[in-house]
Protein backbone atom coordinates (compact mmCIF):
# COMPACT_ATOMS: atom_id res chain seq x y z
CA UNK A 1 0.00 0.00 0.00
CA UNK A 2 3.20 2.91 0.85
CA UNK A 3 4.59 1.95 -2.70
CA UNK A 4 1.00 2.82 -4.56
CA UNK A 5 0.60 5.70 -2.11
CA UNK A 6 4.38 7.01 -3.09
CA UNK A 7 3.72 6.04 -6.81
CA UNK A 8 0.47 7.70 -7.03
CA UNK A 9 2.33 11.22 -5.53
CA UNK A 10 5.11 10.76 -7.55
CA UNK A 11 3.19 10.74 -10.89
CA UNK A 12 0.74 13.40 -9.26
CA UNK A 13 3.42 15.61 -8.49
CA UNK A 14 5.27 15.43 -11.69
CA UNK A 15 2.16 15.57 -13.90
CA UNK A 16 1.21 18.84 -12.23
CA UNK A 17 4.60 20.28 -12.04
CA UNK A 18 4.54 20.13 -15.84
CA UNK A 19 1.03 22.17 -16.15
CA UNK A 20 2.31 24.35 -14.15
CA UNK A 21 5.69 24.89 -15.73
CA UNK A 22 4.00 25.10 -18.88
CA UNK A 23 1.59 27.67 -17.89
CA UNK A 24 4.19 29.94 -15.98
CA UNK A 25 6.29 29.85 -19.46
CA UNK A 26 3.70 31.82 -21.27
CA UNK A 27 3.26 35.54 -21.45
CA UNK A 28 -0.43 36.73 -20.43
CA UNK A 29 -1.39 37.57 -24.06
CA UNK A 30 -0.28 33.89 -25.23
CA UNK A 31 -1.94 32.58 -21.97
CA UNK A 32 -5.36 34.40 -23.55
CA UNK A 33 -4.65 33.48 -27.20
CA UNK A 34 -8.17 32.29 -28.55
CA UNK A 35 -7.56 29.75 -31.02
CA UNK A 36 -9.48 29.77 -34.11
CA UNK A 37 -11.00 26.57 -32.28
CA UNK A 38 -10.85 24.78 -28.81
CA UNK A 39 -10.13 27.18 -25.80
CA UNK A 40 -6.92 29.36 -25.05
CA UNK A 41 -4.39 27.64 -22.47
CA UNK A 42 -5.79 30.12 -19.81
CA UNK A 43 -8.88 28.37 -20.22
CA UNK A 44 -7.41 25.25 -20.76
CA UNK A 45 -6.12 25.51 -17.05
CA UNK A 46 -8.87 27.55 -15.85
CA UNK A 47 -11.04 24.22 -16.83
CA UNK A 48 -8.43 21.76 -14.71
CA UNK A 49 -8.62 24.34 -11.98
CA UNK A 50 -12.50 23.68 -11.69
CA UNK A 51 -12.08 20.05 -12.17
CA UNK A 52 -9.71 19.69 -9.09
CA UNK A 53 -12.58 20.88 -6.99
CA UNK A 54 -12.38 17.13 -6.62
CA UNK A 55 -9.95 17.84 -3.86
CA UNK A 56 -13.63 18.74 -1.81
CA UNK A 57 -14.73 15.15 -3.24
CA UNK A 58 -11.68 13.77 -1.77
CA UNK A 59 -12.25 15.19 1.59
CA UNK A 60 -15.66 14.64 2.10
CA UNK A 61 -17.67 11.66 2.51
CA UNK A 62 -16.55 8.18 2.31
CA UNK A 63 -17.60 4.50 2.53
CA UNK A 64 -15.53 1.32 2.94
CA UNK A 65 -15.12 -0.32 -1.12
CA UNK A 66 -16.42 -3.16 -1.63
CA UNK A 67 -14.46 -3.78 -5.27
CA UNK A 68 -11.12 -3.50 -5.88
CA UNK A 69 -9.70 0.51 -5.59
CA UNK A 70 -8.60 0.38 -9.04
CA UNK A 71 -11.17 -0.98 -11.32
CA UNK A 72 -12.95 1.67 -12.84
CA UNK A 73 -9.13 2.50 -13.93
CA UNK A 74 -8.43 0.98 -17.26
CA UNK A 75 -11.27 2.94 -19.09
CA UNK A 76 -10.69 6.12 -17.78
CA UNK A 77 -7.11 5.76 -18.86
CA UNK A 78 -8.11 4.64 -22.27
CA UNK A 79 -10.52 7.25 -22.66
CA UNK A 80 -8.35 10.10 -21.40
CA UNK A 81 -5.32 8.93 -23.90
CA UNK A 82 -6.89 8.79 -26.77
CA UNK A 83 -6.46 12.03 -28.73
CA UNK A 84 -8.39 11.53 -30.91
CA UNK A 85 -11.58 11.27 -29.52
CA UNK A 86 -13.04 14.96 -28.69
CA UNK A 87 -14.89 15.80 -25.17
CA UNK A 88 -16.95 17.93 -24.34
CA UNK A 89 -16.49 19.49 -21.13
CA UNK A 90 -19.28 19.19 -18.05
CA UNK A 91 -20.88 22.80 -17.24
CA UNK A 92 -19.44 23.07 -13.72
CA UNK A 93 -16.04 22.88 -15.26
CA UNK A 94 -16.23 25.53 -18.44
CA UNK A 95 -13.51 27.79 -18.46
CA UNK A 96 -14.35 31.59 -18.00
CA UNK A 97 -14.53 33.03 -20.70
CA UNK A 98 -12.88 36.27 -19.43
CA UNK A 99 -9.33 37.42 -19.59
CA UNK A 100 -7.06 34.91 -17.42
CA UNK A 101 -4.97 36.36 -15.07
CA UNK A 102 -1.65 34.07 -14.65
CA UNK A 103 -0.43 34.50 -11.38
CA UNK A 104 -4.34 33.93 -10.41
CA UNK A 105 -4.09 31.22 -12.11
CA UNK A 106 -0.92 29.42 -10.79
CA UNK A 107 -1.38 30.65 -7.16
CA UNK A 108 -5.43 28.96 -7.87
CA UNK A 109 -3.99 25.73 -9.32
CA UNK A 110 -1.07 25.50 -6.52
CA UNK A 111 -3.34 25.68 -3.95
CA UNK A 112 -6.09 22.66 -5.01
CA UNK A 113 -2.65 20.85 -6.40
CA UNK A 114 -1.74 21.37 -2.55
CA UNK A 115 -4.83 19.39 -1.23
CA UNK A 116 -5.01 16.99 -3.45
CA UNK A 117 -1.15 16.26 -2.38
CA UNK A 118 -2.44 16.11 1.06
CA UNK A 119 -5.03 13.97 0.47
CA UNK A 120 -2.50 11.32 -1.40
CA UNK A 121 -0.12 11.47 1.30
CA UNK A 122 -2.41 11.62 4.67
CA UNK A 123 -6.09 9.70 3.69
CA UNK A 124 -7.05 6.20 3.09
CA UNK A 125 -7.07 6.15 -0.97
CA UNK A 126 -9.21 2.96 -0.85
CA UNK A 127 -12.60 4.49 0.56
CA UNK A 128 -14.99 5.29 -1.78
CA UNK A 129 -16.03 8.77 -1.87
CA UNK A 130 -19.89 9.57 -2.25
CA UNK A 131 -20.08 13.20 -2.40
CA UNK A 132 -20.19 13.27 -6.10
CA UNK A 133 -20.06 10.73 -8.37
CA UNK A 134 -19.21 10.59 -12.78
CA UNK A 135 -22.51 9.73 -14.19
CA UNK A 136 -20.67 7.40 -16.93
CA UNK A 137 -18.68 5.76 -13.56
CA UNK A 138 -20.66 6.14 -10.89
CA UNK A 139 -18.38 6.76 -7.50
CA UNK A 140 -14.67 6.25 -7.51
CA UNK A 141 -12.46 5.40 -4.90
CA UNK A 142 -10.15 8.43 -3.24
CA UNK A 143 -7.09 6.73 -5.51
CA UNK A 144 -9.35 6.50 -8.80
CA UNK A 145 -10.33 10.15 -7.78
CA UNK A 146 -6.54 10.86 -8.36
CA UNK A 147 -5.19 9.10 -11.15
CA UNK A 148 -8.62 10.54 -12.76
CA UNK A 149 -6.98 13.83 -12.00
CA UNK A 150 -3.62 12.54 -13.08
CA UNK A 151 -4.56 11.02 -16.72
CA UNK A 152 -7.19 14.23 -17.50
CA UNK A 153 -4.20 16.69 -16.44
CA UNK A 154 -1.91 14.59 -18.88
CA UNK A 155 -4.73 15.03 -21.44
CA UNK A 156 -4.83 18.98 -21.43
CA UNK A 157 -0.92 18.91 -21.17
CA UNK A 158 -0.67 17.05 -24.52
CA UNK A 159 -3.02 19.55 -25.90
CA UNK A 160 -1.13 22.70 -24.26
CA UNK A 161 1.81 21.16 -25.65
CA UNK A 162 0.46 21.15 -29.30
CA UNK A 163 -1.17 24.68 -28.72
CA UNK A 164 2.76 26.04 -27.46
CA UNK A 165 4.00 24.39 -30.99
CA UNK A 166 1.31 26.19 -33.19
CA UNK A 167 2.76 29.08 -34.46
CA UNK A 168 0.35 31.58 -33.36
CA UNK A 169 1.78 31.18 -29.54
CA UNK A 170 5.04 31.29 -31.14
CA UNK A 171 4.57 34.70 -33.40
CA UNK A 172 2.89 36.08 -30.01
Amino acid sequence: MLAMRENTFTEFHKTTLTLLKKLSSLTEKQLNFLPQSGWSAGQLGDHLLKSYASAETLNGKTKATTRPIDQKLASVKTLFTDNTIKMESPEAILPSQEKITKRELIDSLEERIGQIKEVILNKDLSLTCVDYSIPEYGEFTRFEWVWFNIYHTQRHIFQLENMVQSNDLKEI
